[in-house]
């Protein structure tokens, strides 16, 4: 960058050097675990090997092997240089030696666990760190290569011990590397923050649920997380088999697997992976997510959930057809719910598909809101939940629904001004740039002070902690415009009756 600063640090595995920007210090393409490549493959993330000179951090590191055109189209931009080496975060701090540590933000993004990169525009964390946090993102094993199960892969392992979702270990591994070295960057250990959007926000939540992840990180903020259930590695393995298959080797072994192009995963129909979602039965996730939190046996740690106006943008990348949700509907007339339940609950639509695109956005995402809040009730841990409507001023006309899936998260991060530059679409206002200032303060407070006896986070409205009786959450917009406002009984009867229907309704099928 022409007149950067450049800075240095000194880490548990070497030194490094940063750059200066806007007063923030900046380090690209920090490994945080050896590269996952050869014998590693598919093997949990190993300890990077220490350098003795100088490591340069000013460049991105690699994204794992995904579909670029894909992901620059609908996943937040272009991923940047692809490889199966791609075990890199980033970190922003505004001071690496402050006079106290800094609360630490740790980004997982989303993206269908197939999709995306730590360093694209939306995710950029200078302007959080220019505001008193130390914020992280980080880069992990996608598709096949961080999620997979096959009977030759199992043998490696003691019966009960398996590994199937390397890229939640991944996950886990970066935060161990910020347990170890955030201190370098200012950043305080004893309070960290994991947060993401979609599959990130599911990360968030399953590191909740997950036996190996005790005293990495204090809280989390789980932005449009979905309701699917989680693979059960028995079909997993059979997928696994099904993809050998595919490649010509019928009775693989782990050799041949890992010889295999890791190019070539990405490119395969997605049956043969486990879809937006980890797979439950392994070491890390020994118990579905959704099981876990039904049981009210996650990490007792402090939660913010919500989600936007209009997830089912997104409901085809599910493979979910908003018509069809209707259609599955009235097939549980065999159980006594019928459709004219759900009208009630819908005034005023009548057309199947827009009906099935708000039923499909509230039993997928909504009703996540409301599970994951009453979880934490039960389980004695605060929770805040949010309802997102906000559209930019210029856009209103593009997303007549509302809020798409993934929206949020320039006004959450407050990243409109790199977007601004980047994005394809009409300029962002001064008012869109207010509105983000107000919505990502909440996320601030939240990762400064939200504790276990944490009651209500400050803000332009003050948010209490969310109860079942008062069932308030917290409206960060209204019909597109901007507005922050508490809303009591939000959705109520609509996720009490789709907590009934989520087994039967929601199928990684269409």
């Amino acid at each position: 960058m022409k007149n950067a600063r450049f800075i240095r640090t000194e880490t548990a595995e070497g030194r490094l050097k940063g750059e200066q920007e806007n007063e923030v210090c900046v380090f690209r393409g920090i490994p945080y675990a050896a590269p996952p490549v050869g014998s590693r493959r598919w093997q949990p993330p190993k300890p990077v090997q220490p350098w003795q000179e100088e490591r340069d951090a000013t460049q991105w590191g690699n994204a794992s092997w995904q579909n670029r055109e894909y992901c620059s189209a609908i996943g937040g931009g272009d991923p940047g240089s692809l490889s199966e080496d791609c075990l890199y975060l980033n970190v922003w701090s505004p001071d690496l030696t402050p006079q106290s540590p800094l609360p630490v933000m740790v980004w997982f993004h989303g993206g269908g666990f197939s999709l995306g990169s730590g360093g694209l525009p939306p995710y950029f964390g200078l302007p959080l760190a220019a505001r008193g946090v130390v914020v992280v993102t980080i880069n992990y094993r996608l598709g096949h290569l961080g999620f997979f199960a096959h009977p030759a892969l199992d043998k490696e392992y003691r019966a009960g011990e398996y590994v199937n979702n390397f890229g939640l270990l991944d996950q886990i591994a970066a935060l161990q590397w910020v347990q170890r070295n955030i201190s370098a960057f200012g950043g305080d250990r004893d309070n960290v923050t994991i947060f993401g959007e979609s599959a990130g926000a599911r990360s968030v939540l399953t590191l909740f649920a997950s036996p190996l992840t005790e005293g990495l990180f204090h809280k989390g903020i789980a932005q449009s997380a979905y309701t699917l259930g989680d693979m059960p590695r028995e079909k997993a393995l059979k997928n696994g088999v099904a993809l050998a298959a595919h490649f010509t080797l019928k009775d693989a072994t782990a050799q041949q697997l890992r010889a295999l192009p890791a190019e070539a995963f990405y490119q395969l129909d997605g049956v043969m992976g486990s879809g937006p979602v980890a797979i439950a039965g392994d070491r890390v996730l020994p118990v579905p997510m959704l099981d876990v939190f039904s049981a009210a046996r996650q990490h007792k740690l402090p939660l913010m959930i919500g989600s936007n106006s209009d997830e089912a943008s997104v409901l085809g990348y599910f493979g979910i057809d908003p018509a069809k949700v209707i259609a599955g509907i009235r097939k549980t007339q065999r159980i006594g719910l019928r459709l004219r339940m759900i009208r009630l609950l819908y005034s005023g639509i009548t057309d199947d598909s827009e009906l099935g695109r708000q039923v499909a956005r509230d039993m997928t995402f909504t009703t996540m809101g409301h599970l994951a809040a009453l979880a934490q009730c039960r389980r004695g841990a605060p929770v805040w939940r949010y309802y997102f409507d906000y559209v930019s001023e210029n856009a209103r006309e593009i997303y007549p629904h509302g809020t798409a899936h993934g929206n949020e998260i320039p006004y959450t991060m407050d990243t409109l001004t790199s977007l601004s530059a980047q994005s394809g679409e009409p300029p962002f206002s001064d008012a869109d740039r207010a509105f983000a200032q107000k919505v990502s303060e909440y996320w601030l407070h939240f990762a400064r002070d939200a504790s276990a006896s944490s009651v209500m986070l400050a803000g332009e409205v003050v948010w209490p902690v969310w109860q079942p009786a008062q069932d308030e959450v917290m409206r960060f917009g209204e019909q597109g415009r901007g507005l922050i406002r508490l809303e009591k009984r939000f959705m109520r009867r609509r996720t009490q009756l789709f907590r009934l229907l989520i087994s039967r309704m929601v199928r990684l099928e269409g």
